[in-house]
C-alpha cells in the first residue's frame, strides 16, 4: 500500500518538473562526448544556441540540442538566457492568435529569445528587439 501511494505521489509530481533550457554564452561553444576538455570534441555551436540541460555535475552539463543529440559542455559556456530555434520558415504574429497581424517572417534556424509560453504560442524577442508570438510547434526549445 505504501509503495502504491509513493508511486502515485511521484507520478503526480512529474508534471511539475520543468525542462531546463539555456543557451550558449560564447561565440564558439565546444560540445564533448564526456565531461572533460580531454574528451573528444563533437560540435562547435554559435553564441545563443538553445540547449536543454539534462544533467549538471561540477563544472559540466549534459545537454540535448534541437536534433536530439546529447553531449557535454563546460558550465561556464552556458548562459541563463532561454532561446529557441525556428524549425522552418514561420510568421511572427503581433498577438497569440492565428488571425493576428503578421509582424515579421523568420527563416529556419533563426534564434529567438524566449520570454514565455501563452497557450500554444511562444512570446519571443526577435534579433531586431521587437516582440511577437510564434506557434510552439514551429520552434525548438520552448
Amino acid at each position: 500500500m505504501r509503495s502504491s501511494l509513493l508511486l502515485i505521489l511521484m507520478l503526480c509530481a512529474a508534471p511539475a518538473l520543468a525542462l531546463d533550457y539555456r543557451s550558449t554564452e560564447i561565440p564558439a561553444a565546444v560540445l564533448y562526448d564526456a565531461p572533460s576538455t580531454a574528451a573528444k570534441p563533437l560540435f562547435v555551436l554559435s553564441k545563443s544556441y538553445p540547449l536543454e540541460v539534462v544533467v549538471s555535475i561540477a563544472g559540466w552539463a549534459k545537454v540535448r540540442d534541437s536534433s536530439g543529440a546529447m553531449a557535454w559542455i563546460a558550465a561556464d559556456q552556458l548562459s541563463p538566457v532561454h532561446t529557441v530555434v525556428v524549425r522552418a520558415a514561420a510568421n511572427i504574429r503581433a498577438q497569440a492568435q492565428d488571425n493576428a497581424q503578421v509582424s515579421a517572417r523568420v527563416a529556419a534556424g533563426v534564434i529567438l529569445v524566449w520570454l514565455e509560453n501563452v497557450d500554444n504560442w511562444a512570446k519571443v524577442r526577435l534579433p531586431d528587439q521587437s516582440i511577437g508570438y510564434i506557434k510552439l510547434d514551429q520552434v525548438w526549445g520552448a
